[in-house]
C-alpha cells in the first residue's frame, strides 16, 4: 500500500463511523437490454476485486453493507465479498436503483450505531451527488471539485464523522478521499 493511501487509511480510521460510497465497476454499454440488466465487463471484474484488495489493505473492510438491485452492482459486489469474507452483513435495496440521493439518505437513517464502516454500492450521479452533500462545507476544495464533474467506474468516496450514521444529514461528515481503482495500485 503506498503512503498516500496509508495516510487515507490512517486519517478515515480516526473517525467511528466510515462511510464507503461506491459507484459499480465497468459495465457493458446501454444496447438492446433493460439498463437495470447490464452486466460487469472483464474489466469491470477485475476492478471490483482491485478495489476491494485496497479496502482490505486500508483496514476498511465494511461490517455492512448495502447494495443497488442492479445487476452491475450486485455482480460487483459478488466480487468484493470474495475479497472481504463471511464479516460484512449485505443487504440490496432496488431503491438504490430507483430513487438516487434519497434513498441514500434513507439507508443512513436506519443503520445501527454498533456499524462503523458501511459499503454502500450504487450509481453514478447518486455517489457524486450525495457525497458531495454529505460533505462538510470545510472539505478539501479539491475533492469536492472531483465530486462536482462525477466519479469513474469503481471509484470510492470516504466520508468520515463521530456521529452515528443516523444523524448524518447535508454536510454533516467530513470529505476523507475520492479514490479510483487506479488509485489502489
Amino acid at each position: 500500500m503506498g503512503d498516500s493511501l496509508k495516510k487515507i487509511s490512517k486519517h478515515a480510521r480516526q473517525y467511528k463511523h466510515v462511510l464507503l460510497l461506491m459507484r459499480h465497476a465497468k459495465a457493458e454499454s446501454g444496447g438492446q437490454g433493460a439498463d437495470i440488466d447490464r452486466e460487469l465487463t472483464d474489466k469491470g471484474l477485475k476492478q471490483a476485486k482491485h478495489v476491494a484488495k485496497g479496502l482490505a489493505g486500508m483496514k476498511l473492510v465494511p461490517e455492512s453493507i448495502v447494495c443497488s438491485g442492479a445487476v452491475r452492482t450486485r455482480q460487483t459486489l459478488a466480487r468484493m465479498v470474495k475479497v472481504f469474507g463471511d464479516g460484512p452483513r449485505v443487504d440490496y435495496r432496488q431503491s438504490l436503483y430507483d430513487q438516487g440521493k434519497n434513498a441514500v439518505f434513507d439507508e443512513l437513517a436506519h443503520v445501527p450505531e454498533t456499524v462503523g464502516t458501511l459499503l454502500i454500492v450504487g450509481h453514478e450521479p447518486t455517489v457524486s451527488m450525495t457525497s458531495g452533500l454529505i460533505a462538510t462545507k470545510d472539505s478539501d476544495a479539491g475533492l469536492l471539485a472531483l465530486l462536482s464533474v462525477g466519479v469513474s467506474n469503481a471509484s470510492v468516496v470516504i466520508l468520515g464523522s463521530d456521529e452515528p450514521f443516523d444523524k448524518w444529514d447535508r454536510h454533516s461528515a467530513d470529505l476523507v478521499a475520492v479514490l479510483t481503482p487506479k488509485d489502489f495500485s
